[in-house]
């Protein structure tokens, strides 16, 4: 919450730098989910490949072995996704941080295009309950998603 008594601009200014915090955030979740959707993906494919080649090479017990001990890993690592929901959370951070950017600019066009003593706080406010919605639709979107039997 703002510092009571702030400046129309001041209290703008603490718009901004709230909305480059939650973007920043939105931004590390998004890669980090990012990374890890990738790293899940690399590492079925690579074990699916790797599994449908040795039993290609079924004349070899112990290739064999390895091969179905690599379907179990596959599925196992295919389980992951849907339970961590890494793709889902990348998706859903870069719809954020989209909401932030334009709202970010919003405000600090809002701010150059005005004389100090001429920001409205009433506008202010209401691009700060905007900034309110993004974290509340951000959230209610994922629990609806935790909620889901597939999750």
């Amino acid at each position: 919450m703002p510092k009571p008594g702030l400046t129309p601009l001041e209290l703008a200014q603490d718009l901004v730098a709230r909305i480059e915090q939650g973007n920043a955030y939105a931004r590390s979740r998004k890669n980090r989910f990012r990374s890890s959707s990738t790293v899940v993906r690399m590492i079925s494919l690579i074990l699916t490949v790797t599994s449908t080649i040795i039993l290609g090479l079924q004349k070899l017990n112990v290739w064999t072995g390895i091969a179905f001990s690599l379907v179990a890993v596959v599925t196992s690592v295919n389980a992951l996704e849907p339970f961590f929901a890494w793709r889902s959370r990348w998706v859903l951070m870069e719809e954020a941080q989209y909401k932030f950017y334009r709202l970010r600019d919003e405000v600090t066009y809002y701010i150059a295009a005005s004389q100090p003593d001429q920001l409205d706080v009433s506008r202010i406010q209401k691009m700060f309950d905007e900034y309110q919605q993004i974290w509340d639709q951000l959230s209610n979107r994922w629990m609806e998603y935790r909620r889901t039997p597939g999750a």
